[in-house]
């Protein structure tokens, strides 16, 4: 990526909106900047709409952004000073009143509210949407679940403008996962008249045009290189968004993506190498915002249906020979949480993420693979996603050299972003790097979606155990109805199988790190882990 292409590109835009060419400094051209938030990163989206299939991580920021759900999160300041979503105060979004009962919850719409097309939002749209959300399958249908959503019959319209959702059970993730991003309200009347006998929820359509009532819509989009959008000027989810349009540009080299930022040319990137963003804090001529994932981690995984990794003694000589401290030097520069080398006679807490006990320690790695029956090691291959190279690719060198040192030969498998998620998803990759990041910040949440033996697509190490089942069901069980000792017990349980069969080696807690020009403020911390452009300003 040129600087000059970038400026040229800006100055394209901003006068795009002008009823006639301005000169070249004047007010129109710099309200034109000034409006416009230019975004850098190293993979986009591979889909617009979150109820896609294999919808990448960059195509949930598209969905938080162009889309309403029914309520969202409060914001609370955190001591240094960001702000962090609040996971236990709501606030209304397309709601204009939500009513708890016992068995149910009834939401009012505001009235004035409008998708992009004009089309008022009623009770109708939110009813098709959620049906959508429970049946489409896969990563949405899962997430429905996981906070007890599993049947269209749950949503009952009373009329067009109240709708009520009916519990299965009582469980505390079910008014959580109505704020999360699945739950967006689409645009029923646009999308119906798009599907097929083949796509009966339009879902090719969605795949490249928005069609929500949020803050922006996509204007623009060529993947893998832009995506523009533009702010809806008639929004009713919340105060009217200061930036009028964005940018959002695909620049792979983190070196052009540093350098745009020093030049002045971007706004904002959020996926530069730690080496990078430890040079920008310490210059101090950007804003460096650094934030632990919640409910987080990144680790190395491992197939225990295929050979060798269906061996106990194997996981554990990987969990011994992980170069740790490696890693957190040379590939993070410091900017994790370290999630290893707890003290032997460390107690496990009721919380996640937790500090397992192993430690690099190459001499019992070889003495655990010898008993395995690999004395002189085997071949393997290491994937990771490409789209997020800058952190995953040190990871996946360090640990092939170390591998190497008790005979583990590890082919590194470099995983294009736009299909990372369908090919993981596969559960056919022996050993791999990736992250996860539960977004409702629950112990038993993540453990839903990691290592639950039903249906759980995250639990890409197709990992079964009816005992870790027993307690993760437990757990949740037992939270719902306040009961804190038993709840404990089951989450202390689960932690402690969840390191004695080692299917995964949680490696650290990452930080989500943004870089800022230091005119932009608002920037916001969500459990997604994505920019919500709502918020964004330009000083």
């Amino acid at each position: 990526m040129k600087r000059r292409d970038f400026l040229k590109s800006m100055t394209a835009l901003a006068a795009g909106g002008a009823v006639s060419a301005p000169a070249v400094f004047s007010p129109a051209r710099a309200q034109g900047r000034q409006e416009t938030l230019l975004i850098v990163s190293e993979s986009g989206p591979n889909n617009l709409d979150i109820h896609g299939i294999g919808t990448n991580v960059p195509g949930y920021e598209v969905s938080w952004n162009c889309y309403d759900r029914l309520i969202s999160h409060e914001m609370k300041t955190l001591p240094n000073g960001t702000q962090y979503y609040d996971r236990d105060k709501f606030k209304l979004e397309l709601a204009d009143d939500m009513n708890i009962g016992d068995m149910s919850v009834t939401f009012k719409l505001k009235k004035n509210a409008t998708f992009q097309d004009g089309k008022p939002v009623t009770a109708k749209d939110v009813k098709w949407s959620l049906d959508r959300a429970v049946t489409v399958g896969g990563f949405p249908t899962f997430q429905m679940g996981a906070g007890s959503l599993t049947k269209p019959e749950q949503f009952v319209v009373l009329d067009d403008n109240t709708i009520r959702v009916d519990f299965l059970t009582k469980d505390r993730l079910t008014i959580p996962d109505l704020a999360v991003i699945v739950p967006c309200v689409v645009n029923s009347e646009l999308v119906k008249s798009k599907v097929t006998d083949k796509d009966p929820w339009g879902l090719e359509y969605t795949k490249l045009n928005t069609a929500g009532s949020g803050a922006y819509r996509v204007t623009t989009w060529n993947a893998g290189s832009e995506v523009i959008l533009e702010r809806f000027d008639n929004w009713k989810g919340g105060p009217l968004p200061k930036m009028r349009r964005i940018i959002w540009r695909m620049v792979p080299s983190a070196g052009n993506r540093r350098a745009l930022l020093e030049r002045g040319d971007a706004d904002i990137s959020y996926d530069l190498p730690n080496k990078d963003f430890v040079e920008l804090r310490d210059a101090g001529k950007l804003n460096i915002v650094s934030t632990p994932y919640s409910n987080g981690i990144q680790y190395i995984g491992m197939n225990v249906k295929t050979p060798p990794f269906d061996n106990l003694k194997v996981r554990q000589a990987i969990a011994y020979a992980i170069p740790y401290q490696k890693i957190m030097d040379a590939a993070l520069f410091g900017l994790a949480k370290p999630l290893y080398g707890a003290p032997a006679d460390a107690k496990t807490e009721p919380v996640w993420p937790e500090a397992h006990k192993y430690n690099t320690d190459l001499a019992k790695a070889k003495q655990l693979l010898a008993e395995a029956g690999y004395p002189e090691g085997f071949e393997t291959t290491l994937s990771f996603d490409l789209g997020f190279a800058g952190v995953n690719e040190p990871i996946c060198v360090l640990t092939q050299e170390s591998l190497a040192q008790i005979g583990i030969k590890t082919t590194i498998n470099k995983i294009p972003g736009a299909t990372w998620r369908t090919e993981l998803n596969k559960k056919v990759m022996p050993l791999y790097t990736n992250v996860f990041s539960g977004w409702l910040d629950y112990p038993e949440y993540f453990f839903i979606w990691c290592y639950h033996g039903k249906n759980s697509i995250f639990n890409t190490m197709s990992y079964q155990s009816p005992e870790m089942d027993k307690l993760i069901d437990g757990a949740g069980a037992a939270a719902s109805v306040g009961d804190k000792a038993t709840y404990d017990k089951d989450v202390d349980g689960f932690v402690d199988l969840a390191f004695a069969d080692i299917p995964r080696i949680p490696l650290y807690q990452p930080y989500v790190n943004v870089a800022m020009q230091k005119n932009i403020s608002g920037y916001q911390y969500w459990f997604h882990r994505r920019l919500d452009y709502r918020a964004l300003a330009k000083g």
